[in-house]
């Protein structure tokens, strides 16, 4: 039986073995530090989207419906009825079969293939697990499409997203804005207090320096009119008679004799 020693010095050796063993993953950094290009690059130009691979993993009893998978699932942009051309890999002098797409899911779809006879021998068993090689125009322009409908999606996800940010920083910020809120109208009514009592202030300061400037002006006015009866120049002419007068002054005068009217 080992010693608790013996068995740390076993463990130690192995693990210390597999390290000098074991691969290490560094990942190769470009100018910019990125791993890789961003998904967002859409279609990549040296790729020829009209060509990819699949595996045939099932068959009808006629054999002539096939269910083929595809690692890259580009097929789901093909639809029912297009026509798609394949040859049997390794078999690269056979011409193309043509076969026509029944169905489209997820990483697989199934084609309908009428004759065999230009790229499989009629009297060889098409057996499943066939790697297939395909060819159709109608697979890089759909891609091409759907690269471009992308474009319009993610410009549409962004300006969602910013509006979803822009209400979110409303929300969550709702109370400070709203105490942000108060406190402004809050300073804007103490101001209009301040100036209103400023207002105020300045109006009773106004009113006393009137009432003054009224009793200096009305002292003034009297003093005036006291100044221009002592300065009338009095004319020497009498136009009235002694008798006039008195009977101006309410001296006791006799009255006057009439005179007689002639007929």
């Amino acid at each position: 039986m080992r010693s608790f020693g013996e068995s740390l010095l076993t463990i130690f050796f192995f693990t210390t073995l597999n390290m000098a063993h074991a691969t290490i993953l560094t990942p190769v950094f470009n100018d910019e530090g990125i791993v890789s290009d961003s998904n967002n690059s859409f279609i990549d130009p040296s790729i020829d989207y009209s060509r990819f691979v699949g595996r045939v993993t099932d068959k009808d009893d006629s054999g002539k419906i096939l269910k083929i998978y595809v690692e890259n699932n580009n097929t789901k942009f093909l639809k029912a009825g297009d026509l798609v051309y394949f040859k049997v890999n390794n078999h690269d002098d056979r011409n193309f079969c043509k076969a026509s797409v029944n169905g489209v899911e997820d990483n697989y779809f199934s084609v309908y293939v009428q004759d065999f006879n230009g790229c499989w021998s009629d009297d060889k068993f098409f057996p499943r697990g066939l790697q297939l090689n395909f060819k159709t125009d109608l697979m890089a322009t759909r891609v091409f499409e759907a690269s471009e409908y992308r474009k319009i999606l993610l410009m549409r996800k962004e300006s969602f997203v910013k509006q979803l940010n822009d209400i979110n920083s409303f929300v969550w910020t709702f109370q400070q804005q709203k105490l942000k809120t108060a406190i402004e109208f809050d300073q804007k009514i103490n101001d209009l207090k301040r100036e209103k009592q400023l207002a105020l202030d300045n109006l009773i300061q106004k009113k006393q320096e009137n009432l003054l400037l009224q009793s200096e002006l009305i002292q003034r006015l009297d003093d005036m009119d006291e100044d221009l009866n002592h300065y009338r120049v009095e004319r020497k002419e009498n136009f009235t008679d002694r008798w006039n007068l008195d009977q101006d002054v309410s001296l006791p005068f006799g009255e006057r004799p009439t005179q007689l009217k002639r007929p």
